[in-house]
């Protein structure tokens, strides 16, 4: 299955930022992705992180998911809509004031929502010089989730769903791992310290010890508002080699093939899942 991972650099206005993820959604299916993956925040980073309060859409409506709804029907491609603020509401998680989810959601080739998954680790980080603390605004999410993608190659992907800081939380992808995922996606917006610190050694990582494949769509570059992400958009395979990997800033796509029969090889080869013992 040949997959793309976008690498943006959002600025502070949705408008913008819709028009060009749909180009690059447009480059990846013309390059023969049936999946794309956007990164985190791919709508909208706003001057303050109150600023997502304002585009937040309630659940099964609203422009951003009526945009990614109509790329993924359009261009028929599977479609990971990085992240997009979403209304806390009819949750089993009570609501706090002036909280938003960060939403990654999934439309399929014919347009329906096929995966809802909310950030379910908050980031925060304070050096001395930089500041970030996402439970000001955002509320926690409180379930993985998974969802299946019968690829052309005949094997049906099993995807776990995760966003940015949840890849420190290696219990996150144990639980995807054992219900039988083989594809984990972090759609990302690393801080460039962070990035520059962990961010590939913590993809590979949770490939190799999940023995799965990993896609890792990023922000990369400087933004309008000061904030600078690592980017390094990359996928990795289940053996921890970097099967394609966005080297400079900017925009770009990412494409990569992933092969099922190497990923049952790998895990046949060294069962190690078949070995944990807590």
């Amino acid at each position: 299955m040949k997959v793309a991972a976008i690498q943006m650099v959002s600025s502070t206005r949705l408008a913008d930022n819709l028009d060009r993820a749909g180009e690059l959604i447009a480059e990846a299916a013309r390059g023969g992705a049936e999946l794309a993956v956007l990164p985190e925040y791919f709508c909208l980073l706003g001057q303050r992180d109150t600023d997502k309060l304002a585009i937040q859409e309630p659940f099964g409506c609203g422009p951003i998911q009526r945009f990614l709804s109509g790329m993924a029907r359009d261009h028929g491609v599977w479609l990971v809509g990085g992240t997009l603020p979403l209304t806390v509401e009819g949750s089993e998680v009570p609501p706090q004031a002036d909280r938003v989810f960060n939403s990654a959601l999934v439309f399929a080739p014919d347009g329906r929502c096929a995966a809802r998954y909310d950030k379910m680790h908050l980031f925060r980080f304070d050096n001395g010089a930089e500041r970030y603390d996402e439970a000001r605004v955002l509320q926690a999410g409180a379930l993985p989730q998974l969802f299946e993608l019968p690829s052309v190659d005949g094997h049906v992907w099993r995807v776990g769903l995760s966003v940015c800081y949840d890849l420190r939380f290696p219990e996150l992808y144990r639980h995807y791992t054992a219900q039988g995922a083989d594809l984990l996606l972090v759609p990302s917006a690393f801080t460039h310290g962070t990035g520059q610190a962990h961010w590939e050694l913590l993809l590979r990582a949770r490939a190799v010890e999940n023995l799965a494949c990993v896609a890792a769509a990023a922000q990369g570059g400087l933004h309008e508002n000061g904030r600078r992400t690592w980017g390094h958009t990359m996928v990795v395979d289940p053996w921890g080699a970097i099967l394609a990997r966005r080297e400079a800033d900017g925009e770009g796509v990412v494409l990569a093939d992933l092969d099922a029969r190497q990923l049952a090889r790998c895990r046949a080869q060294l069962p190690a899942l078949e070995h944990r013992r807590l």
